[in-house]
């Protein structure tokens, strides 16, 4: 193509951006999605055999959904008819049913509606669709970047199998993007173009995975790079990293995403790897996630899976949610972070949060147990005539301040709740409980 073919009389080109004049015409240009578009796999057999089924594709941007719908479309030789949930109403929902209606009868023309950002549509919007979904109306393809069991109605699900695309791979970007730069009628290969190897090896990077990204940084590197005298365009790294500029971090503090990274924070501490941990932890603050639910994440961590195998890790971790609040960011994610190391590295044990949940458990199934008589307050002298507080021996009145007594309800003398393992500070808890409790089993044989 050439130069002056992308220029208007404004001076800026007046075609579509290169991400649309590239996008795959056949399935055999499609690169990447292989789990689906293998010969063996759904959408490959779907394409072979011209077969239509209702779909909604589940992706980050860029990794193909729009161009796949068109390609289901293209090799069916079904009727396309397009809509964006972000703009899209009920009327324009009815209008492309009556549309796909009179496809039906006067052309005998199958019809797919392919939506984009289905997650967008309201519960109403998308039970519009279920009776022509169900009767064949359309073929409805949905597009997401949401996680659609989250966003998307049952009944829907259950008539669309959800397909799940990933990002595309460096290797998959690398063949799109050398595809565009020799391709001189839809590509940018009619300008003489050549790009330096770093330039495209960070345009790549820097893409993660978003093909639309990745071409439209490409074009823009290129338009911007005058020709040199012998007519060739050499794009430079300086050239992609302006044109790139910088792409936010994937996350939706309300959606998959943001479970999704929390989750792999609290593994990580759990698996005790501070890398991985200092990892989530910069992407979710990087991400704009609220530091303070991340510490509030953390400090229950502490309690849930450290215990009392290190009761530090407590301390340490509220004075990071201190040291946080009083100095805000960028400051206070370092205490953060060397919380997150501290709690990773430290020895753990889940002991206290599994007694704690037998003991709830208990307290749910047996009710209200009476106080034992010795363990009751007797602030009046009806209370001490009835017994109350009687028998009860004050444990710094003798040796090791440790009276050999049960303080449970009758009903639970012999229940365990708290099982220390032999791990940190907790072996010590353990040795100390252990010596207590073989006195308590000493004084009921002697009793």
């Amino acid at each position: 193509m050439k130069q002056e073919d992308f220029f208007g009389s404004a001076g800026w080109r007046a075609e579509p951006p290169l991400a649309e004049r590239m996008r795959p015409s056949t399935a055999d240009e499609f690169v990447g999605q292989q789990q689906v578009m293998a010969p063996e796999k759904l959408i490959g057999r779907l394409l072979r055999h011209g077969r239509l089924q209702s779909l909604i594709l589940w992706g980050p941007p860029g990794c193909g959904k729009t161009t796949l719908a068109r390609l289901m479309a293209r090799d069916t030789e079904a009727h396309l008819i397009n809509l964006s949930a972000v703009t899209a109403g009920v009327k324009d929902v009815r209008a492309a049913v009556d549309e796909a209606r009179q496809q039906q009868s006067m052309r005998r023309k199958r019809t797919i509606l392919f939506v984009d950002e289905i997650h967008r549509f309201n519960k109403a919007q998308q039970d519009l669709l279920l009776p022509h979904v169900e009767s064949g109306t359309v073929t409805f393809i949905g597009a997401t970047t949401e996680n659609p069991s989250f966003e998307v109605i049952s009944p829907l699900l259950s008539r669309a199998p959800v397909v799940v695309l990933e990002p595309l791979s460096e290797d998959d970007l690398e063949v799109i993007l050398k595809s565009a730069l020799e391709d001189k009628e839809r590509g940018v290969g009619g300008l003489n173009t050549d790009i330096d190897e770093d330039a495209l090896a960070y345009l790549i990077r820097a893409a993660r995975g978003d093909a639309r990204l990745a071409l439209n940084g490409l074009e823009v590197a290129v338009l911007t790079t005058p020709p040199n005298p012998s007519g060739r365009r050499q794009v430079n790294l300086q050239t992609v990293v302006d044109a790139v500029q910088k792409k936010g971090l994937i996350y939706d503090k309300g959606g998959e995403e943001h479970y999704n990274l929390i989750s792999a924070l609290h593994k990580s501490l759990r698996g005790s790897d501070p890398d991985a941990a200092l990892y989530w932890l910069a992407r979710m603050l990087e991400a704009g996630e609220d530091p303070l639910f991340i510490a509030r994440r953390m400090v229950r961590f502490a309690s849930e899976d450290v215990g009392l195998a290190d009761p530090r890790a407590l301390m340490v971790m509220v004075a990071a949610q201190q040291a946080f609040h009083f100095l805000g960011r960028p400051e206070g994610d370092l205490a953060l972070a060397e919380a997150a190391v501290y709690l990773a590295t430290a020895p753990k044990s889940n002991a206290l949060y599994k007694a704690y949940g037998k003991a709830r458990q208990e307290a749910k199934d047996k009710g209200n147990l009476p106080v034992p008589l010795p363990l009751r307050n007797a602030p009046t002298g009806l209370m001490r005539q009835l017994g109350y507080g009687r028998g009860h021996r004050y444990p710094h009145d003798y040796a090791e301040a440790h009276v050999p007594m049960s303080y449970l309800p009758e009903d639970l003398q012999d229940l365990r709740f708290y099982e220390p393992t032999d791990r940190g500070f907790e072996a010590t808890v353990g040795e100390r409980l252990n010596y207590w409790r073989q006195r308590v089993k000493a004084a009921k044989r002697k009793a």
